[in-house]
C-alpha cells in the first residue's frame, strides 16, 4: 500500500524551522554585537584600566627619612641600605617547618625566631616581616640559588635607621619601630594613608615621634610593566620620593656626652637651657638605652632586660619623673615672699634649729640652728627654719598662685611627647582629690604647708619645670618656651625654618626682687653650700643646692644613709645659671639616692658651666672623681675639648 505524503505540509514545516533557526542565529549575533558595543563603548575606560592594571603594577617608593643633627651639625640619626630576608606568613602553611629548612641555607638564630614571633603578634599575616637583616652579599647569593624552595620568603633591599652614638641622648632622639596595628588604623583614618604605602616604620619616641611628619618625607610611585608571573619587565613611569627634612636640634651632643659621663652609673636627670632663647642645650636622663635595638624590632630578651630593670632605662626622667625639689625651691619661696610683701630682705628670724607647730617639731638641717637669719643668709646657708615659718605665713594657696606662673605644676609645652604635669598643691587640689571622702580628709592642714617651704611635702616637679623656672629667674622674669629643635631644613629647597618663639612671656615680677634673689644665689656659689665646687671659677655663677627626702623619717629621728636601702636614700639636687650678669645657661638636675646636693650634684653643674662658658672639658680623672662624689684637687682641672677623640665610636 503506497503511503501518501503531504509535500506542501512538509515544506511549510521546513520553512518554519529555517525561519526559527535564522531568527535564533540573528538574535545570537545581535546579542554578541550588543555585548561587543557594551564592552567596547560603554565599558571601554573601565576595561582599559583593568587591562593596564593587569599589565602594570604601581609600586610605592619609600622616601629617605630625614637626618637628625645636633646644633653643631653632628649627625645623630641617619640611614643606610641593606638586604633583608623577609617572610609573608599568609603564604606559608607551616612557618616553623619552613624556618627549620631555611636555617640549613642561612643562619637563623634563636633570637631571630623570638623577634619574628613578637612581630607576628603585632602585625597582620599578609604583611612582610623580617627574619634576618643586614645580609651579606654571600648570604644573598646563597639564598637566591635556593629561592625556588621557599615560596613566601624573599630578599628585599630596605633602608634602615642608624643611631651612630648608640645610647647617647636616646631619650631626646627617640627611635623608630615597625608600625603596629593601632598605628596602622590611625594612619588609615588620616590624610596620610597614601603617604605611608610601602612604609613599615614610624617614629616611636622623642624627636623621631614628634617630628614624624617632617622626617618621613613624601612617598613616590613607580609604574612597572609586569609579566604573567608578576615579574617586573620594564619601568613605564616614575614619580620620585621626596626625602624627609633634616631636623637640627638645640642639643650640643658633646655637652650631652659630658653630662652622661659625669653621671656614670647613677640614676638621675639634668636639663640645661639657654635662658634667652629657650633652647635646650642638654637633656639628660640616666640610665639610657640603645635605640638601635628597636630598629629591626626588639627581641624578647633585650625587651625583658630593659623593661624589668630596676633602674628603668626606658623612663625619661627629665620629662616624665617628678621629684621633691628640696632646698632648690627656697629662692622661689623667697621671691614669693618679696612679691607678696610678706618679707623684706632685712627682716630676720631667730633659728633655734627647729620650728614648732601644734606640738610637731620641724627640724632644721643644722643642729642648734643658724642663729639670726635674714633672707640673704637663709638662701646662702639654706636655713630650713626660715622657710618653715615663711610657708606657714604665706599659706598653701598663696604659694600655689606665686609658683604657677614660673611653670611649677604646669606643662612647659616642650616639643616632645609624654611630659607630666607634676604637682603644685593647693586646697582646691586636695578637695578634688578626696571629693568622695570625709570633710576631714578633704581639709588642708597648716602642718602640710610647712613642709612645702623647703621643697618637700606634696611638691613634685620635673627637672624640666625646675630648669624652666631657673631660666626664667636668670632671664629677669621673661619665660621662654623650652624647645629641642632649633631649625628644620627643607629636603628639596634647602631653606631653613627656625623653630621657637621670638618673644617670651614677661612675668609680673619686680626687677629689684629678681635682682636680690639672683645676688643671693651668687652668694651660694661664692660662700655658701656649693662654694667648694665653684672655687676659682673664672666667671660668676649663681646656684642653689638641694637634698630631698625620698621617704619620710620619723619625727626627731636623724637620717642615716647607711641604715637606709639605696632606693630610699635622699636625692641630690642643684639649680644654677651663669654668667650671673648675663646668663647663657641655666640648669636643674637631680642625682637619685646619693645624698647631699653639694657633694653629688653641684660638681656636675660646675663642669657644665666650664664647658659652655670656657669650652673646657674635664680630664678622665676629674670625671671619675665626680662620679664618686669626691672633690678632685684642684677643683675642675680641665682640658680643652679639642684634645678629645671626637666623635666617639658608634
Amino acid at each position: 500500500m503506497t503511503e501518501l505524503r503531504n509535500v506542501e505540509a512538509d515544506l511549510t514545516r521546513f520553512r518554519f524551522r529555517v525561519l526559527v533557526a535564522t531568527v535564533l542565529v540573528l538574535l545570537a549575533f545581535a546579542l554578541l554585537l550588543a555585548r561587543l558595543v557594551y564592552l567596547q563603548v560603554f565599558r571601554y575606560d573601565d576595561l582599559k584600566e583593568q587591562a593596564e592594571s593587569n599589565r602594570t603594577a604601581i609600586v610605592p617608593i619609600v622616601p629617605n627619612r630625614g637626618l637628625i643633627l645636633d646644633r653643631n651639625g653632628i649627625v645623630l640619626a641617619s640611614n643606610y641600605s641593606a638586604y633583608t630576608l623577609e617572610v609573608t606568613p599568609s603564604r606559608i602553611a607551616d612557618l616553623e617547618r619552613t624556618l627549620d629548612e631555611l636555617s640549613q641555607v642561612l643562619e637563623i638564630s634563636v633570637r631571630d625566631r623570638k623577634r619574628l614571633r613578637k612581630l607576628l603578634e603585632e602585625s597582620k599575616s599578609f604583611e612582610s616581616l623580617p627574619i634576618r637583616t643586614r645580609l651579606s652579599d654571600e648570604e644573598v647569593a646563597k639564598f637566591a640559588a635556593n629561592r625556588f624552595r621557599f615560596p613566601g620568603i624573599e630578599i628585599k633591599a630596605r633602608l634602615f635607621r642608624s643611631y651612630p652614638f648608640g645610647e647617647l641622648a636616646s631619650h631626646v632622639i627617640g627611635y623608630i619601630g615597625r608600625i603596629n596595628q593601632e598605628e596602622k588604623a590611625h594612619i588609615d583614618e588620616s590624610e596620610d594613608e597614601a603617604n605611608y604605602q610601602g612604609t613599615s616604620y614610624i617614629g616611636k619616641l622623642g624627636v623621631e615621634q614628634n617630628y614624624e611628619a617632617r622626617l618621613h618625607g613624601i612617598t613616590g610611585v613607580e609604574a612597572v610593566e609586569t609579566s604573567a608571573a608578576g615579574r617586573a619587565m620594564r619601568r613605564l613611569s616614575s614619580q620620585p620620593a621626596t626625602p624627609g627634612d633634616t631636623v637640627v636640634l638645640t642639643i650640643d651632643i658633646k655637652l650631652q656626652k659630658l653630662v652622661e659621663d659625669l653621671f656614670g652609673d647613677r640614676r638621675g636627670a639634668l636639663v640645661a637651657i639657654d635662658p634667652k632663647s629657650g633652647e635646650v642645650l642638654a637633656f639628660v636622663s640616666k640610665p639610657t638605652f640603645d635605640p638601635n635595638l628597636f630598629v629591626d624590632g626588639i627581641d624578647a630578651d633585650n625587651w625583658q632586660e630593659l623593661n624589668d630593670s630596676p633602674d628603668k632605662p626606658l623612663l625619661n626622667r627629665a620629662l616624665r619623673s617628678s621629684y621633691s625639689p628640696g632646698s632648690t625651691y627656697k629662692p622661689f619661696m623667697a621671691l614669693a615672699a618679696l612679691q607678696t610683701g610678706k618679707r623684706t630682705p632685712q627682716q630676720t628670724i631667730s633659728d633655734p634649729g627647729y620650728f614648732l607647730l601644734g606640738g610637731h617639731r620641724f627640724r632644721d638641717d643644722k643642729e642648734g640652728g643658724h642663729g639670726t637669719v635674714d633672707m640673704y643668709r637663709s638662701i646662702v646657708a639654706s636655713c630650713d627654719t626660715y622657710y618653715y615659718i615663711l610657708a606657714n605665713d604665706l599659706g598653701v594657696d598663696v604659694i600655689h598662685d606665686q609658683m604657677q606662673p614660673l611653670g611649677f605644676g604646669e606643662l612647659t609645652g616642650i616639643d616632645i611627647q609624654g611630659e607630666v604635669r607634676g604637682l603644685l598643691p593647693s586646697q582646691e587640689w586636695k578637695r578634688n582629690l578626696n571629693r568622695n571622702k570625709s570633710a576631714e580628709q578633704r581639709k588642708w592642714y597648716a602642718g602640710e604647708t610647712v613642709s612645702l617651704g623647703i621643697g618637700q611635702g606634696q611638691n613634685n616637679f620635673t627637672m624640666l619645670q625646675l630648669a624652666l623656672a631657673t631660666a626664667t629667674l636668670a632671664n629677669d622674669g621673661v619665660k621662654m618656651k623650652p624647645h629641642l629643635v632649633r631649625e628644620l631644613v627643607d629636603a628639596v629647597t634647602r631653606t631653613r625654618s627656625v623653630v621657637g618663639q621670638a618673644e617670651g612671656e614677661r612675668l609680673s615680677l619686680k626687677p629689684e626682687n629678681i635682682a636680690f634673689i639672683k645676688n643671693a644665689m651668687v652668694g651660694v656659689n661664692l660662700e655658701g653650700t656649693s662654694a667648694t665646687s665653684f672655687r676659682n671659677a673664672p666667671y660668676t655663677s649663681a646656684g642653689k643646692t638641694g637634698t630631698a627626702q625620698v621617704v619620710q623619717i620619723k619625727q626627731n629621728e636623724k637620717y642615716n644613709a647607711a641604715r637606709v636601702d639605696e632606693l630610699h636614700r635622699d636625692n641630690a639636687l642643684f639649680i644654677a645659671f651663669a654668667p650671673a650678669e648675663s646668663p647663657r645657661v641655666a640648669l636643674a638636675m637631680v642625682v637619685e639616692n646619693v645624698g647631699f646636693g653639694a657633694q653629688f650634684a653641684a660638681p656636675i653643674a660646675r663642669r657644665v658651666m666650664d664647658y659652655v662658658l670656657q669650652g673646657q672639658y674635664p680630664s678622665e680623672e676629674d670625671i671619675e672623681a665626680v662620679q664618686k662624689g669626691q672633690a678632685p684637687t684642684p677643683i675642675g682641672t680641665p682640658r680643652v675639648s679639642a684634645d678629645l677623640a671626637w666623635p666617639p665610636k658608634p
